[in-house]
């Protein structure tokens, strides 16, 4: 079984951390089930593992967290939907790169819901949404946009942190930092590409596909 949860009002990054923490330990215990927490945060930014000091441009915007997932800088704040993944990635397989597509899939089935092509890029995790409208860059591709950014951390095989989905963040917010390293591309959201989509929407869209893309886990895996 997998708990769904969901938080009203914006929950502190540091409390997140220490619920995800704990919770994930249990799931390695045997003394909890499995569980995907939707929330949303006050503005901050994160520093992930991979994370280059040069790429904080604005650090005394807002708070910026050291955290120990993979990836470089992101920004979570009010408007972007937080799902907190805590699963039992060693009964799904034990394959990172594999659960790591599989998340990034589960975010292109939520897009396709409001009928939105997302894409995965080779070098660039996350979900990428492709602007046909914008002159195509120096090297003839065409302009891209980032939606959904995807960052993980495994301990004893159960995974915590997870996806961010922008649905209508204020996407000024990101001027702060290079978000996930990359310059030539910008940041988009459901409500910037003209989709009058709520929160709400995204958390039925998250849920509907989420069986069919991360599928149960299996029982007999060690």
């Amino acid at each position: 079984m997998v708990e769904w949860r969901v938080s009203d009002g914006l929950v502190a990054y540091e409390t997140a951390v220490a619920e995800m923490e704990a919770r994930a330990a249990a799931i390695a215990d045997g003394r909890a089930d499995e569980c995907v927490w939707l929330l949303e945060h006050p503005p901050l930014y994160t520093a992930g593992t991979s994370a280059s000091p040069a790429d904080l441009r604005d650090p005394d915007r807002f708070p910026v967290h050291a955290t120990k997932r993979g990836g470089q800088y992101t920004y979570h704040g009010p408007g972007q939907r937080v799902a907190y993944v805590m699963l039992d990635v060693g009964a799904r397989g034990r394959d990172v790169r594999c659960f790591v597509r599989d998340l990034e899939s589960w975010v292109i089935a939520a897009l396709a819901e409001f009928n939105l092509v997302g894409h995965i890029r080779p070098g660039r995790v996350g979900v990428w949404i492709e602007r046909p409208e914008r002159p195509r860059l120096p090297d003839g591709r065409l302009a891209e946009d980032k939606i959904a950014a995807i960052g993980i951390r495994l301990r004893r095989w159960v995974s915590f942190h997870g996806i961010s989905i922008n649905v209508e963040p204020d996407l000024s917010h990101f001027d702060g930092i290079v978000p996930c390293g990359i310059t030539e591309h910008g940041v988009t959201s459901l409500v910037d590409l003209g989709l009058p989509v709520t929160m709400a929407d995204v958390d039925v869209a998250l849920r509907r596909g989420f069986d069919a893309v991360m599928g149960p886990k299996d029982p007999t895996a060690q």
